[in-house]
C-alpha cells in the first residue's frame, strides 16, 4: 500500500511546490506593478508642479511691468487728456520690454483709447468690458480669450495714482493690457523654459495617457472662468519596467511547460514502474517483470533482478556507474563556471597556508610566493573580464575617442607582446605594416584597439606551440577602413565550433583549451570592442592548420596638416633616492603594504588618509616629490583633490593608484590630468618603475 500511495504524495508536492512558486511570482509582478505605476504617478505629480512654477516665473516679468506702469500718475494724466505723443514716447516703447504682441488703454468707462500692436495682431478691440469689471475686483489679473488671430494671453490692471500702489484706495482711472499671441514662437519659448512639448488644445480634444510620457494640462481660461482652450506638457517617462516584466513572464512560462514535462515523467518513469514493482513483488507476475525490464534507468536492472539472480552484481555496477555519469553531467555546467575562479584560489589559499604553517628554507619560500603572485595575477584578469563583460551587457562602455600616431601604436604592441614569449618556445612572431602609411595622426579609442590587439594575438601566441604568428594591418584609403589580421599556425578551431567562438562565457571545449585555462570572455570582449568602435570582426580556422582573425576599424584622420608628437610637460624633477613620497590612503592595510614594499628603498613617506588631507599636505610641505593618490577616499575623493593640486603645483607628479581597470577608468584618469597610474593589486616591479620614471 505504500507503494501504491507514493504516486499521489509526489504529484502532490510537485503541485504545491508550483503553487507557492507561481504566487511568489504572482506577488513580484503586482509589486513591480505598483512600483511602476507609483513612479509614474509621482513622476506627474512632480512634472504639475515644475510646469506651474515655470508658467508663473516666465509671467512675473510682465506682472511687474504692469503695476509699475499702473501705479504711474502720467499714466493717471494721460487717460485724462489723451495726449498720445506722451503715450508714444513711454508706453508704446515699451512693446518689447513687455515681450508682448499687443498694449491696449481702455478709460474708466471702459472705453478703447489707444492700442501699440505687432504684425500678428491685427484687431483693434477686443477686450470684454466683464473683464475690466474683474481688473476692478483684483486690481491684476491673467486671463485669456479667442480672438481671429487665435487664443492670446491677456494681462491687465486697473490704473491708479502713484499713492495708490495696491489699488484699493481710489476709483479705477482706465485699463492697461499687454497681451500675447499664443503662436508657434509662444510655444517655442515655452518648450525652451520648461524643457518639454507643448500643444495647444482645442476644449473638446482628449487626451491619450501614454505610459513613457508624462503629461499635465494648463487650463486657459477667460475671465469669466470658462475654459477656452488647453495647453498640454508633455515629457518622456525613462522608468521602464517591459523587460523584467517580459522576464518574469518568459520564466513562468517556462516553468508551466516543465511542470507538464515534468508531471508527464513523474508517471511514466515513477508511479509506472513502481507500479511494476509491487505486482511482481506480490504476485509475481511474468508480464510485469517483461514490461518492467523494458523500462529505463534502475527500474530495468530491478526487472532483470527479478529473472536473472546471477547478475544482480552486475545490474547494481552498471547502475552505480549510470547514477555517477548524471552526476557528473549535472555537475559540469557548474564546474565549468566556477572552475577558473576556483582554481587560483586554490593555489592561493593552499600555498599560503603551506607557507604559515611549514617550516620551509628560502628557495622553496619563494618558489611558493610565486607561484601565488602568478595566480593572483590570473584571478585579478578573470574578475577584470567579468566585470568588463557586465559592463559591456549593461551598455555602460562608450568609446572614448583620441588622435594618435598608428605607426607608433602598431610598433609599441608589438615590442610587449614580443618579450612576452618565452625564449624556449620555438614561436616566430612577425609584424608587416601597412604598404600605404597613414597620412596623419588617425582618430579612434586607442585604448580598446590596444586591447582588442592585444587579446587576438594572446590568444594566437598561447595556442601555438610552435611555428609562426604573424600580425599586419593596412590602410584603404578608397573604402576609409583599417585591415588587421592576425594568423598563427596553432591548433586551429573545429568547423562546427566556429559559430561559438565570439559567444559570451561560451569557451571552445577541447584538450588544448582545457591546458590553457580562461573563461572564453577575451574574444566576445574584442567583439563588442570593434563594434563599439563602428567595425567588424570574422575569424578561419582549420584543425591542424591555424587560425585567421580579420577585424576593420573606420580610418578617420585627425584634423591635421602632418603628424606630431605630444611634447612632454616637464615634472618637478627629483633623484629617486630620498624622495618624498605622499601616499594618499584610507585603507590601512594598503598602506601597511606600501610601507613594506618600500621598507629597503631610503623613501621619506607621509600619509594622508582621504582627499582633502592630501591637498593640505602638497600646499604646506614644498618637499613634496611624488604623490600617490588612491581614487575612492572619504571626505575628498582623488579626483577633486587633483583637481584642487594642479591649481597650486601643477608640475607636481601624482599617480592614480586604484582598484578601477577597465578601459574607461584608465581613460577617465589620464583626463583628469594624473601623470600615470597603477592598479590594484600592486605590483612592487611595476611601482618602482613609475618612482624610477619620474
Amino acid at each position: 500500500m505504500t507503494i501504491k500511495k507514493t504516486s499521489p504524495k509526489i504529484l502532490f508536492l510537485i503541485f504545491s511546490s508550483s503553487v507557492v512558486f507561481l504566487m511568489l511570482y504572482a506577488v513580484l509582478l503586482y509589486y513591480i506593478d505598483k512600483t511602476e505605476k507609483d513612479a509614474y504617478q509621482n513622476s506627474v505629480e512632480l512634472f504639475e508642479s515644475k510646469i506651474n512654477q515655470l508658467l508663473l516665473l516666465e509671467s512675473k516679468p510682465i506682472l511687474t511691468a504692469l503695476k509699475n506702469d499702473t501705479n504711474w500718475d502720467e499714466f493717471v494724466a494721460f487717460i485724462a487728456t489723451r495726449n498720445q505723443a506722451w503715450y508714444d514716447e513711454t508706453i508704446s516703447n515699451e512693446l518689447g520690454i513687455y515681450g508682448a504682441d499687443y498694449l491696449g488703454v481702455y478709460d474708466q468707462n471702459k472705453q478703447f483709447i489707444t492700442r501699440t500692436p505687432t504684425s500678428v495682431i491685427r484687431t483693434k478691440d477686443f477686450i470684454p468690458k466683464q473683464a475690466m469689471g474683474v481688473l476692478d475686483k483684483k486690481g491684476v489679473a491673467k486671463f485669456y480669450l479667442q480672438i481671429p488671430e487665435g487664443v492670446v494671453e491677456v494681462t491687465g490692471a486697473t490704473v491708479h495714482p502713484s499713492d495708490d500702489p495696491y489699488k484699493n484706495k481710489t476709483k479705477s482711472s482706465g485699463y492697461f493690457f499687454a497681451v500675447r499671441l499664443i503662436n508657434n514662437k509662444f510655444i517655442k519659448n515655452l518648450q525652451k523654459i520648461t524643457s518639454s512639448k507643448i500643444q495647444l488644445l482645442n476644449v473638446e480634444d482628449t487626451i491619450v495617457e501614454q505610459r513613457h510620457k508624462v503629461s499635465t494640462i494648463f487650463s486657459l481660461k477667460n475671465s469669466k472662468g470658462e475654459l477656452i482652450g488647453k495647453l498640454l506638457f508633455e515629457r518622456n517617462f525613462d522608468v521602464y519596467f517591459e523587460n523584467t516584466i517580459r522576464i518574469l513572464y518568459i520564466i513562468i512560462a517556462v516553468f508551466l511547460i516543465y511542470l507538464v514535462v515534468s508531471i508527464y515523467y513523474t508517471q511514466k518513469l515513477v508511479y509506472r514502474p513502481l507500479y511494476l514493482v509491487r505486482r511482481a513483488l506480490k504476485r509475481g507476475s511474468l508480464g510485469a517483470i517483461a514490461e518492467l525490464k523494458k523500462t529505463s534507468g534502475e527500474f530495468s536492472y530491478i526487472g532483470k533482478l527479478f529473472e536473472e539472480n546471477n547478475n544482480q552484481k552486475i545490474a547494481l555496477i552498471k547502475a552505480k556507474l549510470k547514477a555517477e555519469e548524471g552526476d557528473l553531467l549535472k555537475a559540469s555546467f557548474l564546474a565549468n563556471l566556477s572552475h577558473e575562479i576556483r582554481t587560483p584560489m586554490n593555489a592561493i589559499n593552499g600555498f599560503t597556508e603551506l607557507i604559515l604553517n611549514t617550516e620551509l628554507d628560502e628557495k622553496e619560500r619563494f618558489e611558493y610566493l610565486n607561484v601565488i603572485q602568478k595566480n593572483g595575477q590570473n584571478l585579478v584578469s578573470i574578475i577584470d573580464d567579468l566585470i568588463e563583460m557586465s559592463k559591456i551587457d549593461a551598455n555602460q562602455i562608450s568609446p572614448n575617442f583620441n588622435e594618435f600616431n598608428l605607426e607608433s601604436c602598431i610598433e609599441e604592441l608589438y615590442e610587449t607582446v614580443k618579450v612576452t614569449i618565452p625564449k624556449k618556445k620555438p614561436l616566430k612572431f612577425k609584424l608587416y605594416k601597412s604598404l600605404v602609411p597613414a597620412a596623419y595622426n588617425i582618430v579612434t579609442d586607442e585604448i580598446k584597439l590596444k586591447q582588442v590587439i592585444i587579446n587576438l594575438l594572446t590568444n594566437a601566441i598561447k595556442y601555438t606551440d610552435e611555428g609562426l604568428v604573424e600580425f599586419s594591418y593596412e590602410i584603404d584609403e578608397v573604402a576609409k577602413q583599417i585591415y588587421f589580421t592576425i594568423k598563427d599556425t596553432g591548433s586551429g578551431i573545429e568547423e562546427n565550433q566556429h559559430k561559438h567562438v565570439f559567444d559570451r562565457f561560451k569557451r571552445v571545449e577541447n584538450d588544448r583549451s582545457i591546458m590553457v585555462g580562461g573563461l572564453g570572455l577575451g574574444l566576445s570582449i574584442s567583439k563588442a570592442y570593434i563594434e563599439i568602435l563602428g567595425g567588424a570582426i570574422s575569424m578561419e580556422s582549420k584543425i591542424g592548420k591555424g587560425s585567421v582573425f580579420y577585424f576593420s576599424i573606420p580610418l578617420k584622420y585627425a584634423m591635421a596638416e602632418h603628424i606630431v608628437v605630444k611634447p612632454v610637460r616637464e615634472k618637478e624633477i627629483a633623484k629617486s633616492e630620498n624622495k618624498v613620497i605622499l601616499i594618499a590612503e584610507d585603507d590601512n592595510i594598503n598602506f601597511l603594504l606600501f610601507q613594506k614594499m618600500m621598507k629597503d628603498k631610503s623613501f621619506k613617506i607621509i600619509r594622508a588618509r582621504n582627499g582633502q588631507e592630501a591637498v593640505d599636505i602638497c600646499i604646506n610641505n614644498s618637499e613634496i616629490d611624488l604623490v600617490l593618490m588612491d581614487i575612492k577616499m572619504p571626505v575628498m575623493n582623488g579626483f577633486e583633490a587633483i583637481e584642487r593640486i594642479r591649481s597650486i603645483r601643477p608640475e607636481l607628479v601624482i599617480i592614480a593608484q586604484t582598484a578601477y581597470s577597465s578601459s574607461e577608468d584608465k581613460a577617465k584618469i589620464e583626463k583628469a590630468g594624473f601623470d600615470d597610474f597603477i592598479t590594484k593589486p600592486l605590483n612592487r616591479e611595476h611601482l618602482f618603475e613609475l618612482i624610477d620614471k619620474y
